[in-house]
């Protein structure tokens, strides 16, 4: 089964599963059914099924799913069983959040450099990382491995600094600035736009009636 064939609706749902059969392990659960796991993720078991059929089953007849085993394989899915590095251009809020975050260290995700270009900021310690000025970029990425580079810019600066990291070579941009990046068709961006989110919200408070 290819990555091509499998539907972005349930790429999307993946990392929601990961999420609760890992809460699942940690309450000691070792085996769950498609309508139990229904019931606390409010997905339709009938969907759970689907979803699950598309990367061979996991399950056996009368008995649902074992939590560890199908944690760890939609782990592999994911790709979590490998080591990401990943740098923050960006040490505004919304970077410092990124790099102070525990838990993305331990699904992987290793934060191993931060620029600005607010010389405040240089030689600062968040999290794990030391502020460095952005005119280190292109060095750093030349001589470290860097497969994701988050933008936490403002958007004016984002297209720039974007095309900047793919001309070095980076592959997956983790975008927060509030703007599209036009980017060759073989660059990975992973939008995730704040703002829209919260105005989705607002949407459903109107409809909603509250």
């Amino acid at each position: 089964m290819t990555e091509k064939s499998i539907s972005r609706a349930v790429i999307k749902r993946l990392p929601r599963y990961y999420r609760y059969l890992g809460e699942l392990m940690e309450n000691g659960i070792v085996r769950i059914s498609s309508m139990e796991l229904s019931e606390r993720m409010k997905v339709t078991a009938s969907q759970i099924r689907q979803d699950f059929n598309n990367f061979g089953g996991f399950g056996q007849q009368g008995y649902g799913y074992n939590v560890e085993y199908l944690y760890k394989e939609i782990g592999m899915i994911l790709g979590l069983e490998s080591t990401h590095n990943v740098i923050i251009i960006g040490a505004g809020n919304v970077g410092r959040a990124l790099a102070n975050y525990s838990d993305f260290n331990k699904r992987g995700f290793v934060f191993t450099a931060i620029f600005d270009n607010n010389p405040k900021l240089w030689e600062e310690n968040i999290g794990s990382c030391k502020v460095q000025p952005v005119d280190m970029l292109e060095e750093y990425v030349r001589e470290h491995k860097v497969e994701i580079a988050a933008l936490t810019l403002p958007k004016e600066s984002a297209p720039q600094v974007a095309a900047k990291l793919v001309n070095l070579g980076v592959k997956a941009i983790w975008n927060f600035a509030p703007t599209d990046l036009n980017l060759p068709e073989d660059v990975l961006v992973e939008n995730v736009h704040l703002a829209e989110s919260l105005m989705r919200l607002s949407f459903r408070i109107k409809e909603s009636g509250i």
